[in-house]
């Protein structure tokens, strides 16, 4: 098996980072991605880094396309190892100034940077550097040894999967939705209805309100608590009017006893608290939100 890994090697860095670069490039999701990342400390504004993040995923699909394209992907190949080291140099910058931020490297991940990113980076480095050495296109490898082929496959897709978050969303949160429907939820006995923190900030990060203000946010979670059923999540942030820049408090509220599994789409309450004038700022700073998805804070 393991003489087929160097002529696979293109094959498999070819779809992740197809997947991976039509996700940064093309996502709906990419400025919202952009705005947890360290990157937002590097250009100091929201909408450079999501640019940064949208041409990183550019040059991984062209990069894609080169690996699965060439019969003797050396150039490509080492192309992809120079990512890898890249993206390793971007996670220890990330990690020393901002070890909460996200890493923003699968486009999809939303935790902050832990062993599994520094994993993913350090494996498109070697896979690239096995694609430079590749000495047979991967599509005659497989005809040749359909077999092997197709257990190295497999074996590359589960470690890859096993490094990704989003198999928790993809599988596993499914899982738990039908279990809940069965078995009803057992947080209220258990915990007297009151969820963990992190659940509610999953829950905050795939709502509709969340996008929306996120042109606003510039932080991770700084603070949280809970008031008469709900829970407040602080953020940081800034925004802009004729006077210039200020910083801001960006407050959003949910029930504090749902979840994503319970609770897909929820009502969110935000309010954005000027940290100079300790005055509300007019949602008009925001882009308008459906009023069934986020509603503004009573004051």
């Amino acid at each position: 098996m393991i003489p087929l890994v160097s002529p696979l090697a293109p094959l498999v860095c070819g779809v992740l980072l197809a997947l991976t670069g039509a996700a940064k490039l093309l996502g709906r999701r990419t400025a919202q991605l952009a705005a947890n990342t360290v990157l937002v400390r590097v250009f100091n504004d929201g909408r450079r880094a999501t640019r940064a993040l949208r041409t990183v995923g550019g040059v991984e699909l062209a990069l894609a396309a080169a690996l699965l394209a060439s019969p003797a992907p050396l150039l490509p190949g080492l192309g992809t190892a120079a990512l890898g080291l890249g993206f390793t140099g971007y996670l220890v910058y990330a990690k020393s100034t901002a070890p909460e931020s996200s890493c923003g490297c699968s486009a999809r991940d939303e935790g902050p940077i832990g062993v599994r990113s520094f994993t993913r980076a350090g494996l498109v480095a070697a896979g690239g550097l096995a694609a430079a050495g590749a000495d047979t296109a991967w599509w005659s490898e497989l005809s040749r040894h359909a077999g092997g082929s197709a257990a190295v496959l497999v074996a590359a897709a589960a470690l890859l999967l096993g490094l990704t978050a989003d198999l928790d969303r993809v599988w596993l949160v499914p899982l738990r939705r039908a279990r809940i429907r069965v078995f009803g939820n057992p947080l209220p006995s258990a915990a007297g209805g009151r969820v963990p923190v992190a659940a509610t900030v999953q829950l905050l990060e795939s709502s509709l309100a969340w996008q929306t203000a996120m042109p606003v946010v510039r932080s991770a979670l700084l603070d949280h608590w809970d008031d008469e059923g709900w829970r407040v999540l602080r953020y940081a942030g800034t925004y802009r009017d004729a006077r210039g820049t200020h910083p801001v408090s960006v407050l959003f509220a949910l029930d504090l006893t749902l979840t994503v599994d319970t609770a897909p789409n929820p009502a969110v309450r935000v309010s954005l608290i000027d940290e100079e004038t300790e005055e509300v700022v007019p949602s008009s700073v925001l882009t308008p939100v459906p009023r069934r998805t986020a509603l503004p804070l009573a004051n």
